[in-house]
Order: structure tokens, then C-alpha cells, then sequence
């Protein structure tokens, strides 16, 4: 909803009316507004429509995580590193339904940016290698499911991999 800058504009705000507060003597609004500052650091770092956006996807309404995404209208800008990943990520998500070739570039945007977490890295890396896979690069491919394979610590993508293994072999 805000730039970035502005959040910790707001943070920052928030922080030095607590202190005034405790400098008056209101021990109880000075210590609400200490917590209140945690809002807008919190969204400095996890950008709000990421978060709707995901909700919708774990519902499996892509229309509704996409109009999510449409909200932030600058994400080159609007967003910290971390975030436009995931803005990628989701994005490449999305399109992998429909356009091969943008989901390709979304998801390569996602590795540049970076993911936090190993197994949104390796969703991503798998997805690549499908998509290699299906363009006969069978080299990219497997040293992309190596990744991915390699990311996969709690082997909750075993299945996938397995099965686009099988489907390199046909290649």
C-alpha cells in the first residue's frame, strides 16, 4: 500500500510519539506505541499484498492471488530485494499455467533476487527444469533438478523430481 521509505517514515513517527508519551508520564501509551512500531517494520520487510497474494494461493484462486499482485504497481521500487523474489516467484506461478516463456523469466528473476526459504528455491529450480526439460535442454535440466533435488531437505518434492527424472530418460 506504501513505499517502503514511507513505512519507516511511519515507524519512525510512531517511535517518537512513544517517547513523548513516556516523557509526559504515560507509561501505558508510550509502551502500546513501542508495539504499534512493529506494524510497519513488519510490512517494511513483508510486503502486504505478497502476503494476500499467497493466502489466495494456498486457497488455489490465482485469479484472486493475481489481483493481489496488480496492486503493487512499481515492484522495482516499491519492493526490498527478498520481495520482488517472491513478486517473481508468485508471478511465474501464475503464468506457468498459461505462458511458458514469461513464467521462465519470472522464475529466473527469482533466482536472481533470491527466496528465503530452500524449498520456495527449490520449487522454482524445479519448475525451471521442467520447463527445460520440455524445450529438450536435458543438460539444464538435470543440473537444475540436482539443485533442486539438493534444496529439497525435507523431501517433500521427491515425487516431482522422481517423475521428471523418468521423463529426462525419454529425452
Amino acid at each position: 500500500m506504501f513505499n517502503k521509505n514511507i513505512k519507516i517514515g511511519i515507524a519512525v513517527v510512531i517511535f517518537a510519539v512513544a517517547i513523548w508519551q513516556f516523557t509526559e508520564g504515560n507509561i501505558g501509551n508510550g509502551i502500546f506505541l513501542i508495539i504499534l512500531t512493529a506494524l510497519p517494520i513488519f510490512l517494511y520487510f513483508k510486503n502486504e499484498f505478497i502476503l494476500l497474494a499467497f493466502l489466495k494461493l494456498r486457497k488455489q484462486d490465482f485469479a484472486g492471488a493475481q489481483k493481489w499482485l496488480a496492486h503493487i504497481k512499481n515492484p522495482e521500487t516499491a519492493l526490498v530485494t527478498k520481495q520482488k523474489g517472491y513478486y517473481n516467484y508468485l508471478q511465474g506461478i501464475m503464468l506457468s499455467q498459461t505462458n511458458l516463456n514469461q513464467a521462465e523469466k519470472y522464475f529466473k528473476k527469482a533466482v536472481e533476487y533470491g527466496l528465503s526459504m530452500d524449498m520456495d528455491m527449490a520449487v522454482v529450480k524445479l519448475q525451471l527444469a521442467g520447463i527445460a526439460a520440455g524445450r529438450r535442454r536435458k543438460i539444464e535440466a538435470q543440473n537444475l533438478l540436482a539443485e533442486a533435488k539438493k534444496l529439497d531437505k525435507h523431501n517433500m518434492l521427491k515425487d516431482q523430481i522422481a517423475m521428471l527424472k523418468e521423463q529426462l530418460k525419454r529425452i
